[in-house]
């Protein structure tokens, strides 16, 4: 029985040796292979002690693991040996001496290894498992760099930009589908140290919002956390996330720029300023008015009454407005004119934009004389917000977000692609334009077009200051104190 023992260990140590020769004769060929691809490559120079390293993440790994097989090998060869002796003596004997063969092995084992520092050979295989669960951990945790990525978007199909409403599609939950997609993301959303600069509602656009989070990298050590301290050389080596995620985003969410930042960097609280854009036809607006009003704007104010005030989570109403301006684009229709709101600050509360743009338009009506600003930023006068609906979402445009030192980088691919694709958007959105337009020509006859401009003056309307207006701030939140208490009884 002995001797049947040691034929199985024979041929089981033996199909060992096996299989690490042919690994080691993997692992040689894995290294030509890598060795060709970072010729190829030009992100840095080649270090003959390990030449993969500049591009490559997981060429000590594989180092460490040809190493090991080798040794592996060497130990199951003089097992082997002293196996063979052994055996062959013990096949001549009892059942008994043959048992004790193997003993005599087993001993012999030890003491080759005592002498020589190595570990047990019986021992070898689980040690090269362990060995290969650490190169697959290394795998499973690449290399990683902080950036920070420009998107813009069209928000008219989508539920606001943020996820957390609980509502889809928002262009958040697009975008994280997109780096799971094409696999960019390292770890979770919240391990990922994500941040927005904003959060923009329900049908709003953008052309530079910016977020900020950790994604997979090509290059083991990222050097540089801003484009002024990166090479040409590891630009051109590190990945494409603008065409990357293009590929797989739908087509009213694009990035347009990558930028690698530090990583006490928050796309929110490193932001300078943003900036919007309303869009308007003129109609029989009074301009001049309008500007007049939007002047009044400029500094820093208490905009209570000039958003939705959400007093659980907020207590400061002051914000700081740097430029306000109404100014006539190259867009033309039926004798009409499209024009522009732009508003610059350092920060905006919840529905401010679209608060003020709707006041300014009952004042471009000959409905509000512009001196209703001053009154509603009073707030000592005008504690209490009147009621008035706010100007529809889908004209507003985050245009830009102002941040220190942060220059975006788009490859001459991305870019070109990019283009493309919003050009073929222009030529399919003035295609359908015409369309509506050919059946509006259709139905209307001279004159008639004056239904398209705002309403008649005066109609209907209640001054902003004789109407019923909403709880105070310090209203709010004493009602929110009092539910706290009674939860509490």
């Amino acid at each position: 029985m002995a001797g049947f023992g040691g034929l199985d260990l024979v041929t089981g140590l033996q199909a060992q040796l096996d299989y690490f020769r042919d690994r080691v004769e993997e692992l040689e060929r894995e290294n030509k292979r890598l060795l060709f691809r970072l010729s190829k490559c030009q992100c840095s120079e080649v270090d003959v002690q390990s030449p993969t390293d500049a591009c490559i993440g997981f060429q000590g790994g594989f180092k460490e693991s040809k190493g090991d097989e080798i040794r592996n090998i060497e130990n199951l060869e003089a097992v082997l040996g002293c196996l063979s002796d052994n055996f062959t003596a013990s096949s001549n004997n009892s059942v008994r001496n043959g048992h004790m063969a193997i003993t005599g092995f087993g001993e012999k084992l030890m003491l080759m290894n005592s002498e020589t520092g190595e570990e047990p050979a019986h021992t070898a295989y689980q040690h090269e498992n362990a060995k290969h669960n650490l190169c697959l951990q290394k795998i499973h945790h690449p290399a990683r760099r902080y950036v920070a990525l420009k998107i813009m978007y069209f928000g008219q199909r989508f539920y606001g930009f943020a996820s957390e409403a609980q509502m889809d599609p928002t262009i958040e939950s697009e975008i994280f589908k997109a780096l799971e997609r094409t696999k960019l993301m390292v770890g979770t959303k919240e391990s990922s140290g994500y941040s927005r600069c904003g959060r923009t509602d329900k049908g709003v656009s953008s052309s530079g919002q910016v977020i900020s989070l950790y994604l997979r990298s090509n290059l083991k050590d990222a050097g540089g956390n801003t484009v002024n301290q990166m090479s040409t050389l590891e630009q051109k080596c590190e990945i494409d996330y603008v065409r990357v995620l293009n590929r797989v985003l739908p087509g009213d969410i694009r990035v347009v720029g990558w930028c690698p930042v530090p990583t006490d960097f928050h796309s929110r609280f490193s932001c300078l300023s943003r900036e919007y854009r309303y869009l308007f036809w003129k109609g029989n607006l009074d301009i001049l008015a309008m500007k007049q009003a939007a002047g009044k704007f400029i500094g820093e104010y208490d905009f209570r009454n000039f958003c939705k005030m959400d007093a659980a989570n907020v207590n400061n109403y002051r914000r700081k407005i740097t430029f306000f301006d109404i100014s006539l684009s190259k867009k033309r229709y039926a004798d009409d004119e499209l024009w522009a709101m732009t508003v610059r600050g350092s920060a905006f509360l919840w529905h401010q934009v679209r608060c003020m743009v709707a006041v300014l338009f009952m004042i471009g009506q000959g409905l509000e004389s512009p001196d209703v600003i001053n009154a509603l930023l009073d707030t000592i006068k005008t504690p209490r917000k009147p009621q008035y609906n706010m100007a529809p979402e889908a004209p507003l445009i985050l245009r830009f977000c102002e941040f220190e030192n942060l220059e975006f980088i788009c490859s001459p691919d991305a870019s070109r692609a990019l283009h493309e694709h919003l050009k073929s958007e222009v030529q399919r959105y003035i295609l359908q334009a015409a369309i509506f337009d050919e059946a509006l020509n259709c139905l209307l006859t001279p004159g008639t077009h004056e239904s398209l401009q705002f309403g008649v003056k005066g109609k209907g309307h209640i001054p902003l200051l004789l109407r019923v207006t909403e709880p105070s701030y310090e209203e709010r939140r004493n009602k929110l104190c009092l539910k706290a208490t009674c939860k509490r009884h």
